[in-house]
């Protein structure tokens, strides 16, 4: 397997960072304590809308999220949408 970077489409490379960037940040929200309640609410559908790219670009397959609380609203969430589209 070559490590030499494969050239992505403009828009799709987009798509893609954003997807990942929205993610991380709106897991940041989600695990810190100082963040408001009603700002955690608005984070998780922004967080778990960004299951299905990450998936498909295999994100859960190379890393571990660390915290338990939210690795089981992913683990979850992936399960409920494997079951939908069964």
């Amino acid at each position: 397997m070559s490590l030499l970077p494969v050239p992505v489409p403009a828009p799709l490379h987009a798509a893609r960072s954003d997807a990942l960037t929205d993610f991380v940040v709106h897991a940041q929200l989600m695990l810190d304590p100082a963040t408001p309640e009603s700002v955690r609410r608005d984070a998780e559908p922004r967080l778990l809308a960004q299951l299905p790219t990450l998936q498909a670009l295999g994100v859960f397959e190379l890393f571990t999220l660390r915290d338990p609380a939210l690795r089981a609203l992913v683990h979850d969430e992936l399960q409920a949408q494997r079951m939908r589209a069964a």
